[in-house]
């Protein structure tokens, strides 16, 4: 784990003590943003037109906001559109590498060592956190974005028209909603999760738990009456990127947030919908090839010495999300 700092790398864990003990994690700082057309999106500058072949995704089959992309890439068949990059499990002294002894399958483009290369090639002096994934445009040579939640919506509509692939995971008339969904399951759950593993003061550790398993809850109840997480002004429910964002951290929960997080009040097999609700996700064509459960334990386990020293990777849990899910039946 560690940092840039000016374009030097810096080995250096996150600093809670400034926090009073909470993990608050740093804004992606690129953010630009492809378009159909090349025409400048929300943030940063504009000449990101999508363009089959012309981009490449840095990803980790670990962390689940990498995990978001390679969904959305596989969602909108983008697969021969855009190339991918995957960094080794360990994240070390030198942070993301492309260790193909360690389940990377190397830097494609620029045969790096270190994923802080790819920083350092878009920006020299480049100073912040080095995280994945990163979209990587091979015309301009630089960094596209950086910010996973505004890479799947470029997925989401950006090559519409290069694929034939219309199906819209963030509609207009559910953008409300979803935002209203997505604001409390990033800060309590995607996010809460890992303020709890990573506080270093019991009150912030308890406030972060206490969160996240109410909104676990708040979760389960929605999910029991509701095959999705928004629903239209009928009450039908619609597959959206909020049950995509949320997928992430719940195919992770019983494998890792559970015992190296401390999230143990209940594991996700023990809820009924929410259990149901990621079997049911996890069945949706192509996307069980996304999710590698040996990377994501290794990561976890072995890269965070100051929460498991030793570095050992626990054998269990057993986890199947094959099994029936029934949900079909709600609306």
């Amino acid at each position: 784990m560690g940092l840039l700092v000016e374009g030097q790398w810096q080995d250096k864990w996150y600093d809670t003590e400034k926090s009073g003990g909470a993990f608050e994690r740093e804004d992606a700082r690129l953010r630009n943003w492809l378009t159909a057309d090349g025409s400048a999106g929300p943030t940063g500058s504009g000449g990101f037109k999508a363009e089959s072949g012309r981009y490449h995704l840095y990803v980790s089959y670990a962390c689940p906001w990498a995990h978001r992309t390679l969904i959305f890439r596989q969602l909108k068949n983008l697969q021969d559109h855009i190339s991918v990059s995957v960094v080794a499990t360990d994240m070390l002294e030198n942070g993301w590498t492309f260790d193909t002894e360690n389940g990377s399958s190397g830097d494609d483009l620029f045969h790096s060592e270190f994923m802080y290369q790819i920083y350092t090639r878009n920006q020299s002096d480049y100073s912040g956190r080095v995280t994945v994934p990163v979209l990587w445009d091979k015309q301009q040579n630089c960094i596209v974005s950086n910010e996973s939640s505004e890479i799947i919506r470029m997925f989401n509509t950006a090559f519409n028209e290069l694929t034939g692939n219309a199906l819209d995971f963030y509609p207009q008339t559910l953008r409300s909603d979803i935002d209203a969904v997505n604001e409390r399951v990033y800060n309590t759950v995607n996010n809460g999760v890992y303020k709890a593993g990573f506080a270093t003061s019991f009150d912030k550790y308890q406030e972060a738990f206490e969160q996240l398993f109410e909104s676990l809850d708040w979760l389960e109840e929605r999910l029991t009456r509701q095959r999705w997480l928004v629903a239209d002004e009928h009450g039908v429910s619609h597959l959206t990127e909020a049950d995509w964002r949320l997928f992430t951290t719940l195919i992770r929960f019983d494998a890792v947030y559970v015992g190296h997080f401390k999230c143990n009040q209940k594991r996700i097999a023990d809820y009924p919908a929410l259990s149901g609700y990621l079997r049911d996700l996890y069945q949706y064509p192509g996307v069980a090839g996304t999710v590698h459960i040996d990377h994501i334990k290794r990561h976890y386990y072995a890269s965070h010495k100051t929460i498991n020293p030793t570095g050992i990777v626990p054998i269990g849990p057993e986890l199947d999300f094959s099994g029936s899910h029934k949900r079909q039946t709600l609306v």
